[in-house]
């Protein structure tokens, strides 16, 4: 498989493209790149005799198998590379962006492939805001990748140090520190949790945060840390069975699921109906939008349903390209106060520039403890779209570059978007065809009606981008 760098990290599948030197090199080259930032504000980046001025630097894991000797492999080559480390161990990847600002850290790397497979992995790279590094940034660090490792190689007196740290407590607490977060109003619904563990992080972390919360009816499946995923890691319909029956056979109020690092969030509601990762963040706004005005931002594969929910509070929705550190920007130059993804990811700047799953259980809880209402009750108040979600398989002697071109052309008559890919609006509901930063595949996304006509949408420009239509 190809080695993967792009907006969402260096990412590949463990022994194939993704092997130790290459872990070295990317790792040794964002340690040379913090060493850098910092001496460009006025530090010393770390200088012999100075160990007070040597940048801090962040790693956390998810379960994954190959997450600790990834892990070891990072945290010593930052160490050579003059960068005190604090390693965090196994951590959401939200819980690793609060311990950046926890410990005023210069960066952070995160070993999480995501939705991948369990035999991927990947080097998540944060700054000091606890950011994703945007696309200038990350091509400084891939342009000091291309260096000789040893050109970032500290002296021996200059060597970094190593710590440990558990973050997951920091994290919880800021969350209960938000003002609309009330954990007496969440603990008297009585609610009756499920949660799709996957075998990851999220096994401890969720429990965790219901617990603060006052939640004490808590089923966790899924629940051992091994990185041997239960099922495909994406939270999509067709993978999530098992929590779907679960939810259903045990009367429980509501079901959580999340993906292996836990930023992207699903929920299954009452009766084992699945809510759907695209309305996580609608649900989530409209839950703050009712308690401050503002802003929301997202990206061009969201669902229409922000706009529509964002036009009850008289709020305006700014469209990002897709990718989390777009939508961050698209945040902060409108100064949204609520941002996210439709693939279950919310990003609440009153905690940290981050997709934070734990953040959005607690806003989601909050809203039915507020109102009374259950998850279905909610679902029925929301608009009825329905989005799939397909993909083309890239192929050695395809160009994607020329299949968008030509799609673009195709429709250039049209309300046709070229910022990120094609995406092109229809009266019937919207297509949107793009590169996928983490995978060799064009994403297909469509949204309509109905499942059957999103599906339909879909399989008609895949046919249209392949020249059989």
């Amino acid at each position: 498989m190809p080695l993967i760098a792009s907006v969402s990290g260096i990412r590949g599948v463990f022994g194939d493209g993704l092997d130790p030197a290459v872990l070295t090199r990317y790792a040794a080259a964002f340690g040379a790149w913090v060493r850098q930032r910092r001496a460009g504000r006025g530090g010393s980046g770390g200088a012999e005799g100075d160990p007070a001025g040597r940048p801090r630097v962040v790693v956390g894991r998810d379960g994954r198998i190959t997450g600790d000797v990834c892990a070891r492999i990072v945290t010593a080559t930052l160490q050579a590379a003059g960068c005190d480390v604090v390693d965090v161990g196994l951590a959401t990847t939200p819980s690793v962006a609060m311990g950046v600002l926890k410990h005023e850290a210069d960066g952070a790397i995160i070993l999480s492939a995501s939705h991948n497979p369990a035999e991927w992995n990947a080097l998540k790279l944060l700054d000091r805001t606890s950011e994703f590094l945007g696309p200038d940034e990350g091509a400084e660090v891939l342009a000091l990748a291309d260096e000789d490792v040893a050109a970032h190689t500290v002296g021996a007196y200059e060597i970094g140090t190593y710590e440990t740290d558990d973050v997951l407590g920091y994290h919880v607490q800021k969350i209960l520190d938000l003002p609309y977060v009330d954990p007496e109003a969440i603990a008297g619904r009585g609610f009756k949790v499920v949660v799709d563990g996957i075998n990851s992080v999220g096994a401890f972390a969720l429990p965790a945060l219901l617990d603060a919360l006052g939640v004490t009816d808590v089923e966790v499946l899924n629940a051992d840390v091994t990185g041997r995923f239960a099922h495909n890691p994406e939270p999509l319909p067709a993978h999530i069975g098992q929590i779907l029956d679960r939810v259903r056979e045990s009367g429980a109020d509501l079901g959580v699921i999340v993906d292996p690092d836990a930023d992207r969030l699903a929920f299954v509601q009452d009766g084992g109906v699945f809510f759907g990762e695209e309305l996580t963040q609608v649900v989530a706004a409209d839950f703050l939008l009712a308690k401050r005005g503002g802003a929301v931002a997202t990206n061009l594969s969201s669902s229409r349903a922000i706009e529509d929910v964002a036009a009850r509070h008289g709020a305006t929705v700014h469209r990002s390209p897709v990718g989390e550190i777009h939508v961050v920007r698209a945040m902060q130059a409108n100064d949204a106060v609520i941002g996210g993804e439709g693939n279950g990811g919310v990003i609440l700047p009153d905690l940290h520039y981050g997709r934070d799953a734990l953040a959005g259980v607690a806003l989601v809880l909050q809203h039915l403890a507020e109102t009374g209402q259950s998850l279905s009750d909610v679902r029925a108040g929301l608009p009825d779209y329905a989005i799939a979600k397909h993909k083309v398989q890239l192929t050695d002697d395809m160009d994607a570059d020329a299949l968008l071109a030509a799609l673009a052309e195709r429709y250039a008559g049209g309300r046709v978007s070229t910022v990120d890919g094609v995406k092109v609006d229809l009266d019937e509901g919207w297509a949107h065809v793009r590169k996928s930063n983490t995978e060799p595949i064009l994403r297909v996304y469509t949204e309509a009606g109905s499942p059957e006509a999103a599906d339909a949408l879909a399989e008609r420009f895949k046919a249209e981008v392949l020249g059989e239509a």
